[in-house]
């Protein structure tokens, strides 16, 4: 077992990829076979990937506050005109798609939370056609965002309302850049120095859902959450290192966490949840 991101990559040498450390880690700590774990993470696989095309062909919160974002992005995508590059924004629609399907009460995979659950799937699938990627390859991709989530629920948090949106989208950003480093054939010290740049540039999120819903601003969120784990992806891909170890980055963020006021920690007190069109909507919704 690993408890830190140092440890994790200490202990990766020794194995295939960071993949099959943390199979054998769930494998001894659930006492199941490997088979199991595979057919457990399938699952979670399934899931994300009809997720994705539920939010893409269209759907709308509950309270009509937010969606239908996810088929404006998709009709955008094919237009071909857009500025920014075709995986990074293909990753951005799938993110928010999932997180519209959230809001409309439909089924997601938490990774690592409702609130942030945009970020590993959407990444993910926009990688699946940039890395071609086979079935295998996007289960491994899972696992590996899974042992570095795992370190950062550990020693910091993945709760919005303990450490604000820098635990949840933070940590989905740094778990879905981590994976995608691997998965484009990148070391484990490279992968934990993506976890590094993207909590660094993350950090301070704070957590302000209008009327107290996962849906403004948190569907953005995870849509600008995927475009940084990309970002961080690259760069530590090129050999870009953080000055800040990954370890004491995550130990940061938890203080961070710890030090921020309570009304911007998923109380809908501060933020954009204090704003005049934020009470307004609250308003409506009584």
């Amino acid at each position: 077992m690993f408890f830190s991101i140092k440890e994790l990559v200490e202990q990766a040498q020794s194995f295939s990829s960071v993949a099959e450390l943390m199979i054998t880690i769930e494998m001894e700590t659930h006492e199941c076979p490997r088979e199991r774990i595979i057919e457990t993470m399938n699952k979670n696989l399934t899931v994300m990937k009809q997720s994705i095309v539920e939010g893409v062909n269209g759907v709308t919160s509950v309270t009509g506050i937010t969606g239908g974002d996810a088929a404006r992005l998709n009709n955008y995508i094919a237009e071909g005109k857009f500025l920014s590059g075709e995986t990074i924004l293909t990753a951005v629609r799938n993110a928010v798609a999932v997180n519209e399907v959230n809001a409309n009460m439909g089924l997601i995979c938490a990774t690592p939370t409702a609130g942030s659950a945009g970020v590993v799937p959407g990444v993910l699938m926009a990688a699946i056609h940039r890395l071609q990627l086979t079935h295998e390859q996007q289960l491994d991709f899972l696992f590996t965002a899974g042992a570095f989530g795992l370190v950062i629920a550990n020693n910091a948090s993945i709760s919005g309302a303990e450490g604000g949106c820098q635990a949840e989208v933070g940590s989905a950003s740094a778990m879905a850049s981590a994976a995608l480093v691997c998965a484009a054939g990148g070391s484990p010290e490279q992968a934990a120095q993506a976890v590094a740049i993207t909590l660094k540039n993350m950090m301070g999120l704070i957590c302000d859902p209008v009327a107290g819903l996962v849906e403004v601003p948190c569907v953005k969120r995870n849509a600008l959450g995927s475009s940084q784990a990309f970002i961080s992806a690259d760069m530590a891909l090129a050999g870009i290192n953080s000055v800040i170890p990954p370890d004491e980055v995550i130990a940061a963020m938890y203080q961070v966490g710890r030090q921020m006021p309570s009304i911007f920690k998923e109380t809908a007190e501060g933020g954009l949840a204090a704003t005049p069109t934020a009470k307004r909507l609250t308003d409506n919704l009584k």
